[in-house]
Parts: C-alpha cells; sequence; structure tokens
C-alpha cells in the first residue's frame, strides 16, 4: 500500500536566520579548501619540508572531506542532523587550532585530515538545512545565498591566504576560524531543528562494509588526482594499483548499497533524472570553477611575472562579480525559465573561457580581469538555477542523502579539473617546445636574424662567445615561455569546450513545479 504523503514541514525560526547561521560554516569550511594553497611555500619553509610534501597538507583534507560528504544522509538519520552539524562546527573549529599550533608536517596533516572530517558534512548539511526550509518557490534565493558561499569562497581563497600569509604568518589562515566557528556553533545550537521525518534510528545496522568500500575508494581516487602528474600517472606502479583498488572498491560500493536494506548512502536517487543531469552537470562545473581557479593565478605568476597577492587581486572581480550577480539571480528564479538561465550561463562561461584562450604575454590586466567577471557572472547564473533544478523533484526527506551526493561529485569534478589543468600544463608545455624546436634551425630566415639581432646586444657587454651563448639562452627562454603560453591556451579553449557540452543535457531537465512536494515518510 502507498504511505499516505506527510504534510511539508516548516521550522520554527524565520528562514533567513537559519540561513545566516549555517552559512557561516559553508563559508568557512569551503574557503579552507583553497586559502591553504598559496601558503604552501611558507609552511614547507617554516617546518623544513619540501614543497612536494606540503602538498599533502591539500591532500590530506580532500580525501576525508571527500569520504565525509556522501555519508551525510546517513549521519544525519542515525545522530540526528542538528547534532551532527554542531559536532562537525566543534570538530572543525578545534582542528583549524590544532592546524595553527602544529609544529611539524605529519602533525598539520594529521590535523588536517580532521579538520576535512568535520567540515565534510557542513556543507550538504547547510545545503539540505536550506533548502527544507524555505518553500519551492523560494528555494531560488536561498540557493543564491548558498552559492556566494559555495562558489565565491574557493575564488576569494588565494587572495585572503596571500594577504593573511604576507602580512602575518601562515597560521592564521587557521586561527581565522576559530571566531567563526564558535559564533557559528551558537547560533546552530539556537535555530537549528531537526525536521519530524529525520527519526533518530541508533538500533539501524551500521553499513561498515559500505562504509570501508567507500573509504578505500574515494581516498585512492584522490590520492591519484593529487600526486597523479608528479608521480608520471600510470608510469609508476603504485599509481596503478591505487587505480586498480579504487575502481574494484567503487564496483563494490555500488553492488553493495543497491543490495544491503540499510545502505550508508542511497544511490536510488539516481533514479530521478533531474538529480542525475543535475549532478553530471555540476561535476562538469566543479571542473571547470576549480581548474581555472588554479590555472589563472599559475599563468599570472609564472609568465606574467606578478606576486602572489597581486595575482589575487587581480583575480578578485570574478568573485566580486559571482557575489552580486547571485542576488540578482536568486530573484529571477522563478520568473524566467531555468533552462533559458542555464543556457545563457553556459554560454557566457564557454565565451569566458574563449576570451582566457586568446592571452599573449603582453596582455594588461584588463585582458584578464574582463573575462574572469563573466565566467563570475556565469557560474552564478549555473550554480542556483541547477541547484534548484536538480534539487526540484526529490521529497524533503531525500534532500539530506542527495546533497551528500550533490555536493562530493562538486568536490571530485574540481580536483578532476585541477589534476586536469596540472597535467595538461607540465604535457602540453613539452609538446609545444618539441613543435617549434624545429624552427631553431640556421637555415630559418626568422631565427637567424633574431639569433644575430640578440648577439650583437649581447657583443656590448661581454666576449663574442659568450655573446652567442647568452643569445642561445635568450631565445630558449622565449621559446619555453611561448611554449607554456599555448599550454594555457589549449586548456582554457578545452574548457569552453566543455562548458558548451552541457548544453544538450539541459534539455533533458523535467520542468520545475511550484507546486510544494510532500515529504516522504522515513524509513
Amino acid at each position: 500500500m502507498a504511505a499516505t504523503p506527510a504534510s511539508v514541514w516548516h521550522p520554527r525560526h524565520n528562514p533567513w536566520l537559519i540561513t545566516v547561521s549555517v552559512m557561516m560554516a559553508v563559508f568557512m569550511e569551503v574557503l579552507d579548501t583553497s586559502i591553504a594553497n598559496i601558503a604552501l611555500p611558507h609552511i614547507a619553509g617554516n617546518l623544513s619540508a619540501t614543497t612536494d610534501e606540503a602538498t599533502w597538507v591539500l591532500t590530506s583534507y580532500l580525501v576525508s572531506n571527500a569520504i565525509i560528504l556522501p555519508m551525510t544522509g546517513w549521519l544525519g538519520n542515525y545522530f540526528g542532523r542538528k547534532r551532527v552539524l554542531i559536532s562537525c562546527i566543534v570538530m572543525f573549529t578545534i582542528a583549524s587550532a590544532l592546524c595553527g599550533l602544529a609544529w611539524s608536517l605529519p602533525t598539520l596533516i594529521i590535523a588536517r585530515v580532521l579538520q576535512g572530517a568535520g567540515g565534510g558534512a557542513m556543507v550538504p548539511i547547510a545545503q539540505a538545512i536550506m533548502l527544507e526550509s524555505f518553500p519551492p518557490q523560494k528555494r531560488g534565493q536561498a540557493m543564491a545565498v548558498f552559492a556566494m558561499g559555495v562558489v565565491v569562497a574557493p575564488i576569494l581563497g588565494p587572495t585572503v591566504g596571500g594577504w593573511i600569509t604576507d602580512n602575518y604568518s601562515w597560521r592564521w589562515i587557521f586561527y581565522i576560524n576559530l571566531p567563526v566557528g564558535i559564533l557559528a556553533a551558537l547560533m546552530a545550537q539556537w535555530v537549528v531543528e531537526d525536521p519530524p521525518y529525520i527519526k533518530r534510528n541508533e538500533k539501524a545496522d551500521i553499513d561498515f562494509l559500505g562504509f570501508g568500500l567507500l573509504a578505500v575508494w574515494l581516498a585512492t581516487l584522490q590520492i591519484i588526482l593529487d600526486k597523479g602528474q608528479e608521480a608520471d600517472w600510470f608510469s609508476t606502479d603504485w599509481i596503478c594499483w591505487f587505480a586498480v583498488i579504487s575502481v574494484a572498491a567503487f564496483i563494490g560500493f555500488i553492488a553493495w548499497e543497491f543490495h544491503t536494506d540499510h545502505p550508508l548512502v542511497d544511490l536510488r536517487v539516481f533514479k530521478n533524472r533531474n538529480f542525475t543531469v543535475g549532478v553530471i552537470l555540476m561535476t562538469s562545473l566543479g571542473a571547470i570553477l576549480y581548474g581555472t581557479t588554479a590555472q589563472l593565478p599559475l599563468f599570472l605568476q609564472t609568465l606574467m611575472g606578478y606576486p602572489a597577492l597581486q595575482s589575487g587581486y587581480a583575480m578578485s572581480p570574478r568573485g566580486i562579480a559571482a557575489f552580486l550577480t547571485t542576488l540578482v539571480v536568486g530573484r529571477l528564479v522563478g520568473k524566467i525559465p531555468m533552462r533559458w538561465m542555464l543556457g545563457f550561463g553556459f554560454v557566457a562561461l564557454a565565451t569566458s573561457s574563449f576570451m582566457l584562450g586568446n592571452l599573449n604575454l603582453q596582455v594588461s590586466q584588463s585582458g584578464v580581469i574582463w573575462p574572469s567577471v563573466i565566467n563570475g557572472i556565469a557560474i552564478s547564473f549555473i550554480f542556483v538555477p541547477l541547484t534548484t533544478t536538480t534539487m526540484s523533484q526529490l521529497a524533503q526527506a531525500q534532500i539530506g542523502n542527495a546533497s551528500g551526493l550533490y555536493n562530493l561529485m562538486r568536490n571530485l569534478g574540481g580536483s578532476i579539473g585541477i589534476a586536469f589543468v596540472t597535467t595538461m600544463l607540465a604535457r602540453g608545455a613539452q609538446v609545444h617546445q618539441a613543435l617549434m624546436v624545429g624552427h631553431l634551425t640556421p637555415t630559418d630566415p626568422a631565427f637567424a636574424h633574431r639569433l644575430a639581432a640578440t648577439e650583437k646586444v649581447f657583443a656590448q657587454q661581454t666576449d663574442p662567445a659568450a655573446a652567442t651563448t647568452q643569445a642561445y639562452a635568450t631565445i630558449y627562454n622565449t621559446l619555453d615561455q611561448q611554449a607554456h603560453l599555448w599550454a594555457f591556451v589549449d586548456v582554457f579553449m578545452l574548457f569552453g569546450v566543455l562548458a558548451l557540452c552541457g548544453l544538450p543535457l539541459i534539455l533533458l531537465f523535467k520542468k520545475v513545479k511550484n507546486a510544494p512536494k510532500p515529504s516522504a515518510p522515513a524509513h
């Protein structure tokens, strides 16, 4: 017999007050995914480690974060969502203090594991709370506020991290979480409440096998993505073994979760077409968002000679544009068809990527800022309606589990985008250098003319033999810069193509209805 639908639940406190309380935690957590990137050389030097060893500060956080994300729905049902949220905020805050106090690299890595585990559940729980607290017709506005944290925070992370590191110490990028975390925990205790369909079920069987398979799959995959280029990918034995283990654990996890009566992650939510299409598009968006965030500062610092902080300032208009646009987009949701907004967003995202694909070594700062501004506008036009549409066909009781999966794929998409950028820049530069070096021969008129002119300049300062050596070195340096430039151009152009590939998928979305959907009975 079909269960009788339950009435739609409404919180006792004002939804906007709830939003403020959970968004403090969200912004704090997402900011920490990128704020430490720019401080890695300082961390390595202070803790007597190499820069490669210091990258485990980033990897350890992402691994533990990824493992917890899809478990969010189960944790909320087992312990109570409010209790999990407050516990995660407290754990994240304490771990942030330990990160700042770390006296060695292993200590910092352990603290980052705890920080990632604490932060993993905060974002999906906050998203679920916001979606449930607002009526369906106002969820677009709620997701606009959510986007400010999830989209703007990683963009501002390098700028904030660079400023704090240059003016104070890398330890303060963790200490700034303490007052925010304390206030967020107190506000969550005051205004957040568990819906009636989130009933604690401490007697339910714990899916230990599912958790083990999930942890192995995500941990090995994240390590492969973070360390693949550094280890030369599948030319290294341990990468091959990790890949085999990851695939086997993934297949085992999928099979087990559909087989067990009490799954750790309810994968049946993928039967909903809007959710499945939305997850695919969000994975692509995550790859472009995080890939561009990683690539553009690298271009400005390595090829244009910008200091770290100045490159962060050049990226700031992107975050400002995303922030301001979300305020507008939230009000447009429900008034303009979602497909139109998504279509505009993906076209604008492709346009910004193609504009960045026309960069050269003489580009002015405005030539970087304007494509970045369009990129920020595009991301806001995608993120808000995409999240609203993806969750539109789900019952309230399904949102917690779905939100964990949705945010997991956003993070994995980001990791894939960063790994793609790292690999393509390193190997693309080698490919372009090999193609261009064939023109550096005495029989090439342009090369012969350039060499003679450069030798003449150096001959005024040193002997002819040294002038020839310096001329060759100068021309090779120009060749190397151009090869790296073409590698950057290739990646930006590929991101533009990836953005255009999202357009056909938009047509697969079912139309979003404003009528509230009753919550499914708790199991």
